[in-house]
């Protein structure tokens, strides 16, 4: 858990994500990325030298129309002292069975970021932080390229002016297997996705286009996110250039 708490508090001085006073809402879909970020925005609190707070939301997209167990993630924030809040939604019924998506993904995104905003603004919280890592990066940056002919990424850091909420992603430098590593040290137990869709997307199928490339030409993934860092897209630049 070391070193995902010094990518972490890297990426946190680098981009200026967390300061003193900062409310924030952890979006914890109960996976080992955002169990991972919980924990270690848990942790970083004792000796960052900022001041925050933290309140976990676990937004369930009651996919087939069944409400997911998230007693797990409950029960860490219970133990942790941090005020956890769970909604119920519609999302999956609206996904999968209104709208018959043949890429549910996109939508099913949108959906609940909009749904995670909403809930952070009424929790009084001003920042929402996702548990994107340096992986889903390279991924994003790959997909807008090959899959929408665009050059882009989420960004590390962003405001929403209609929402007045700033997002942000302290994860961004850890890459995942030290994640998934993490995960197993702590003995996070991990909600599985009920998605129909886990498994069998544009996304994983750019994990394993990234992956066989790594295998064959080993630094390729780095290479890309260097890339992304030097042309400073969607505010990726290295800090001295900003």
């Amino acid at each position: 858990m070391q070193k995902i708490l010094g990518y972490m508090r890297r990426a946190i001085e680098e981009f200026d994500l967390i300061s003193d006073g900062d409310s924030i809402a952890v979006g914890v879909s109960g996976g080992k990325d955002s169990l991972v970020l919980l924990k270690g925005l848990i942790l970083l609190r004792s000796f960052i030298g900022i001041d925050y707070s933290l309140t976990a939301v676990t937004l369930d997209p009651c996919f087939g129309g069944a409400e997911g167990d998230y007693s797990p993630v409950e029960q860490l924030c219970r133990e942790s002292g941090v005020p956890y809040i769970l909604e119920r939604t519609r999302i999956g019924e609206i996904v999968f069975d209104v709208r018959h998506e043949e890429h549910p993904c996109s939508l099913c995104s949108r959906m609940r970021r909009g749904a995670l905003h909403n809930v952070a603004k009424s929790a009084g919280c001003n920042k929402v932080a996702l548990g994107h890592h340096y992986n889903d990066a390279v991924e994003t940056f790959v997909m807008n390229l090959f899959v929408e002919g665009r050059i882009g990424c989420f960004s590390p850091k962003s405001f929403l002016d209609r929402k007045e909420i700033t997002v942000i992603r302290p994860l961004v430098f850890a890459p995942e297997h030290e994640i998934r590593r993490a995960a197993k040290h702590l003995g996070v137990e991990i909600v599985k996705s009920a998605c129909p869709a886990d498994g069998n997307t544009m996304r994983e199928e750019t994990k394993r286009f990234l992956a066989e490339r790594e295998r064959l030409d080993h630094g390729f993934t780095d290479r890309i996110f260097g890339a992304m860092r030097r042309a400073d897209i969607n505010g990726w630049g290295f800090k001295e250039k900003k």
